[in-house]
């Protein structure tokens, strides 16, 4: 087996680059995973330029390529002053 062979049913083209965990409210992040990067905590307003910065062709609203556990676009509230 070489290392660019598929392992699974749909795969590399069909796999996502970028995974959104399940949505918490006791943080105002929520922790994205990228492909050959790992997680990271990001805040809404850090998410659709670090999809950039990892995937500059990347599509944010892309369904196959980006995946939300739930609550697409969704961030929990947070105002200023919160810890």
């Amino acid at each position: 087996m070489t290392s660019s062979s598929n392992t699974g049913t749909g795969g590399a083209a069909d796999e996502p680059l970028v995974r959104i965990a399940e949505f918490r409210t006791d943080s105002r992040y929520r922790l994205v995973h990228f492909k050959d990067s790992g997680w990271m905590p990001l805040a809404p307003e850090e998410f659709e330029p670090e999809v950039r910065r990892h995937f500059p062709d990347l599509d944010p609203h892309d369904p196959v390529r980006v995946h939300w556990d739930d609550r697409p676009w969704q961030w929990p509230s947070w105002h200023p002053g919160e810890a």
